[in-house]
């Protein structure tokens, strides 16, 4: 597999996942327009071209900006593709954090976790064109990984099963770790393999899914 796809499969990813979701809820922001001006153009190569065809002197090109420039805020191209990808995760958890505020319990911020994060996955450019177009590297990669991928967003989502705990919201008898690893693996499936039942395009479905199958796992 090609170094740079690594970056959206390994362990490491985690702290990536947790960094993106504190500058969101911090609102932290990147003054650097320079740095920003690559980054830009890096995510327009990368969903023109996938990230397996790229190279740091296209985004330089496509940047309108030297490759030493490049090179001097990105040591390397997988350090590019985090960043891109880390930008990705921002974005979604901006919008994620405004929308959870309507929600009032712990069940519906379980539905809204679900069906957004499969309308922000299957909708960004840069990941959801990836699985598209690459998908004989990327979807074989999140199943033969030794389980690396659904290890790195299962630690994400128990972590925030462990927020509702402390904030009484969900039983502190749950087993957070295992319900996370559930909910994950059920949205792996609907992200890998089409689904002939239930329309991922239908929010309204995909929410009563979330509400008759992973909102009971919150019991204790």
């Amino acid at each position: 597999m090609e170094p740079a796809l690594s970056v959206l499969m390994a362990a490491g990813a985690e702290s990536m996942l947790e960094r993106a979701y504190s500058d969101a809820v911090e609102q932290v922001d990147d003054v650097d327009e320079a740095r920003a001006r690559v980054l830009d153009a890096a995510y327009e190569q990368f969903c023109r071209l996938g990230i397996q065809r790229s190279t740091m002197e296209d985004v330089a090109r496509r940047a309108g900006v030297s490759r030493i420039t490049v090179y001097r805020r990105f040591a390397t191209k997988d350090a590019l593709v985090e960043q891109v990808v880390r930008r990705e995760f921002r974005r979604y958890f901006d919008r994620f954090l405004v929308e959870i505020e309507q929600a009032e319990t712990a069940a519906d911020r379980v539905v809204l976790g679900f069906v957004s994060s499969l309308r922000a996955i299957r909708g960004n450019p840069l990941i959801g064109g990836l699985m598209a177009a690459e998908p004989d590297l990327l979807v074989p990669s999140m199943v033969s990984d030794g389980g690396r991928t659904l290890a790195t967003v299962r630690q994400f989502v128990a972590g925030q099963l462990r927020r509702e705990q402390r904030a009484g919201t969900v039983a502190a008898g749950l087993d957070a770790d295992l319900v996370a690893e559930l909910m994950v693996r059920v949205s792996a499936s609907f992200l890998a393999i089409p689904s002939q039942l239930v329309d991922l395009d239908n929010e309204e479905q995909l929410a009563e899914v979330a509400r008759k199958f992973l909102v009971p796992m919150l019991d204790a």
